[in-house]
């Protein structure tokens, strides 16, 4: 799949700016196996990077100016000079991510002198995959090496990312899809501390295999319910006396219940239980104790039905069905922000086909399209290539 990305982006470069470009950088998507909706609230995540990829070939320019064509958009253009502010577009949404990270390399200190800039990528869209932090790491890496700093370290470029979305595109997520997308480390799920950024690998077992399955329920959640879940988050938090809620626990929160909502009750168990799931998941994950972890993937699943309120029907009926088959030889739940996109299931090697046949067989997508089974092993972060 990456060798066809790497000669989309190459012929698209070539035909919009003539010549070729002096780099490709490369990003992975990723899918969060378990620790939903923790990363804002300084939280625990355990997500790997995938085989789907942002790439962008990049050539500087000497005048200041950015000349960007996305190829995954019709070959739409996009030009801006970066002697002026820059600007979030309204008409080009897809434009926002590019933007936002050269305005805040800017920021960071980066040299920012132009470049052509030519993307292509294979990561599904609006999937909870994370198409959009895979562009921005990639742009990240793109722009860094061409002032000369491809050695930048990659956390501090996943920060920048993450100011980009949170700043300049309006989706107020937290560190975790940039994180990974940059850090990524093949063969294993990263452990991410979302307070402190530091991270540990946990091998994924080579007789797991990571399944992915589109609900066909795309999701966008740059504004309203997922803006509004952070909201809510920090209100619980400020009521039961913490900076965030990774600092409270089932005791605390107890303790707190009558100075909360019904509603933000809910939230922070959701992010709380989770937190503890997070931590029991990587452990079991690393034992290789998958009917443990089947277990804590199906609990997260329930809590994001029925706490956070972040699922729709159609997700809640393929995660049944694909928990359904498993049983207990693996777990099932829906993967990334919510409000629709995949769900991820970690199964024995052996079983894999038959999901795969059952899951085709047993749940229509709402867009009529055919119900795809994906196969994923954790891939490498991002680099140039």
């Amino acid at each position: 799949m990456s060798e066809i990305v790497d000669a989309r982006v190459r012929n698209s470069f070539a035909a919009v700016y003539g010549g070729t470009p002096s780099l490709v950088a490369r990003a992975p998507g990723r899918v969060n196996l378990i620790g939903e909706h923790t990363d804002y609230n300084d939280g625990f995540v355990l997500p790997c990077a995938i085989g789907f990829e942002t790439r962008v070939a990049a050539r500087a320019r000497e005048d200041g100016i950015y000349r960007i064509v996305a190829s995954d958009f019709g070959d739409a253009l996009d030009i801006f000079d970066s002697a002026n502010e820059i600007k979030p577009l309204a008409e080009r949404p897809w434009a926002n991510y590019i933007r936002g990270v050269i305005a805040e390399m800017r920021l960071a200190g980066f040299a920012t002198p132009g470049a052509d800039l030519a993307i292509a990528g294979d990561v599904p869209q609006g999937a909870g995959l994370s198409s959009s932090a895979a562009l921005e790491v990639a742009t990240a890496l793109a722009i860094a090496a061409l002032a000369g700093r491809e050695a930048a370290d990659r956390t501090s470029l996943a920060q920048i990312c993450q100011r980009a979305e949170n700043d300049f595109v309006g989706c107020k997520c937290g560190i975790m899809d940039q994180l990974v997308s940059a850090c990524g480390v093949e063969g294993a799920a990263l452990l991410i501390d979302c307070r402190s950024l530091a991270f540990r690998p946990v091998l994924v077992p080579e007789d797991l295999a990571i399944m992915i399955v589109h609900s066909g329920v795309i999701h966008g959640h740059v504004e309203g319910e997922y803006n509004e879940r952070r909201r809510q988050c920090e209100e619980a938090a400020s009521a039961l006396g913490v900076a965030k809620l990774r600092e409270a626990d089932e005791a605390i929160l107890a303790r707190g219940e009558r100075r909360l909502d019904p509603t933000a009750f809910r939230r922070a168990r959701h992010v709380i239980t989770e937190n503890r799931r997070t931590f029991e998941a990587a452990e079991a994950l690393a034992k290789n104790s998958l009917r443990r972890l089947g277990r804590l993937m199906r609990e997260s699943h329930q809590s994001m039905r029925d706490d956070f309120e972040i699922t729709t029907p159609d997700i809640d009926r393929l995660a049944a069905l694909m928990n359904a088959v498993l049983g207990e030889n693996g777990g099932a739940r829906m993967t990334g922000g919510g409000f629709g996109g995949a769900v991820v299931a970690i199964a024995p090697r052996p079983t894999v086909a038959n999901l795969a046949r059952e899951v085709s067989a047993g749940y229509r997508r709402p867009d009529g399209k055919p119900t795809e089974v994906i196969i994923q092993r954790p891939a490498a972060g991002g680099s140039c290539v």
